[in-house]
């Protein structure tokens, strides 16, 4: 079989893949009771994460460099981490929201990358000098996984706004009720005390999900930010050496640093400040929209030394 339709069985059994998990993982989520379709999901994230790695190997072999020299490989990469980081974390906390987001983004990147792109840039083409160095696989690749781990960190607290619709809700609290219901049930009216029941079981499941998130959103913008870090100063330190600057306010580099700001401040609102629930959410959800912008937005203008794209 020729290489190129090897890859693209690859890519297209991705897509697919990705998007019978995102089905499974909905699933999961509206009938939590059948526990089989968490392993069903799980199964076929880890065979999308094998079709990627097929495709992005055969790619470095076909080629002879590390496939990260032009935007299809980079979206493909891309999606490839975000499968990676998504079993990872999940292994870790055994929460489902995280396939339920992660998988539709994964999806979407594949779907970009493979119809989105003309066909002359999902071809592979020979690495311009400066690319040629061993800093592409330190630099790039970092970079690649710190977006993933932000963007699903970012994610977490979209979908935290959207479950409180944006309100100032106090985590703290989740306990908040439980003297009304002792003041309710002196009374000896059942069923006021039923219906108190009920409600406080309803707010503490609420609050305990909102607890979740809020925190697994935090964790893992945590360990993304520490990449992040890693790879602007390996890129600087490959700039300087292929390009004799440090520095020079690129496009991409002025974003990289403007996301860098976003979850440091985002970090530092969580760490000095103790800030929970809606103000961090924010800032994360800015994060998300930075994040896109660095990686995908500076590409297409088709301007500044890391220029991937086709949009002049």
């Amino acid at each position: 079989m020729n290489v190129e339709i090897m890859q693209n069985v690859f890519v297209n059994f991705a897509f697919g893949g990705l998007l019978i998990t995102m089905l499974v993982y909905w699933f999961s989520l509206a009938f939590p009771g059948i526990f089989i379709l968490n392993k069903i999901a799980t199964l076929f994230t880890i065979l999308v994460n094998i079709s990627l790695s097929l495709t992005l190997s055969s790619r470095w072999f076909a080629n002879g460099y590390f496939p990260l020299s032009n935007l299809y490989e980079s979206l493909l990469f891309l999606a490839w981490t975000l499968t990676l980081v998504h079993l990872l974390i999940e292994s870790k906390t055994r929460s489902r929201l995280i396939g339920a987001i992660a998988v539709p983004v994964a999806m979407f990147v594949t779907a970009f990358a493979s119809l989105a792109l003309p066909r002359g840039m999902q071809q592979a083409s020979p690495l311009v000098p400066a690319l040629k160095s061993n800093w592409l696989m330190m630099h790039v690749s970092i970079m690649m996984l710190s977006y993933s781990i932000l963007i699903l960190g970012s994610l977490l607290s979209i979908l935290f706004l959207f479950i409180t619709r944006g309100q100032d809700i106090n985590l703290k609290g989740s306990s908040v009720g439980t003297g009304s219901y002792r003041a309710q049930a002196i009374d000896k009216t059942a069923p006021i005390i039923v219906s108190d029941q009920s409600s406080i079981l309803i707010n503490s499941t609420r609050m305990n999900l909102l607890e979740s998130i809020d925190n697994l959103s935090y964790r893992t913008i945590g360990l993304g930010f520490p990449l992040l870090t890693i790879g602007i100063i390996a890129g600087a330190v490959w700039a300087n050496e292929a390009w004799g600057s440090y520095w020079s306010w690129d496009p991409k580099e002025t974003w990289a640093l403007i996301t860098w700001l976003i979850f440091a401040a985002y970090l530092h609102s969580r760490i000095t400040k103790s800030w929970q629930g809606k103000k961090p959410a924010i800032l994360a959800s800015v994060g998300f929209i930075v994040v896109w912008i660095c990686y995908l937005g500076v590409n297409f203008l088709g301007k500044g030394l890391h220029s991937y794209g086709w949009l002049v």
